[in-house]
């Protein structure tokens, strides 16, 4: 899988997170996102997804393409996306 590592991205780069929605756990989508300059720390980065910044966590999993969060999300959820 091309994952990124969550302390190596850099604000402006675009990235596609598995994410499960809030108000119905069992469903999840891939989804891109963009990693920006984290709005209250001028030394950090963060997620921005769905008009929110999220903190970005080391056991996140960031891909590089649709294709490679496709391929991750099918081995996860043994189906095809």
């Amino acid at each position: 899988m091309d994952t990124l590592d969550p302390r190596e991205v850099k604000a402006g780069q675009e990235v596609f997170v598995i994410y499960h929605n809030p108000h119905t756990p069992t469903v999840a989508s891939i989804k891109p996102a963009e990693i920006v300059q984290h709005p209250k720390d001028p030394n950090a980065v963060a997620l921005f997804i769905h008009e929110t910044f999220h903190v970005i966590e080391d056991d996140d999993a960031l891909f590089t393409s649709h294709e490679s969060a496709e391929k991750a999300y099918n081995e996860l959820f043994n189906t095809e996306y």
